[in-house]
């Protein structure tokens, strides 16, 4: 895993995987999850990520 952050703008989790480019997303709902063009999974987006987590973790999200 690359990288983890959080966009407080938005209210997403993004979690990286790649570098590569980003060719394609796919809509799951609450997340979107990006491919290249030789289908490898570069990025996860988490909307709504206010819904899913506890203040706990979101406090120490928007701390690092």
């Amino acid at each position: 895993m690359k990288e983890v952050s959080y966009s407080k703008d938005v209210d997403a989790l993004l979690i990286e995987l790649s570098d590569e480019p980003i060719a394609y997303a796919e809509d799951e709902g609450e997340v979107i999850l990006h491919y290249s063009n030789d289908e490898k999974l570069v990025l996860i987006e988490i909307l709504d990520f206010r819904r899913f987590m506890s203040q706990e973790v979101i406090t120490q999200l928007l701390a690092s």
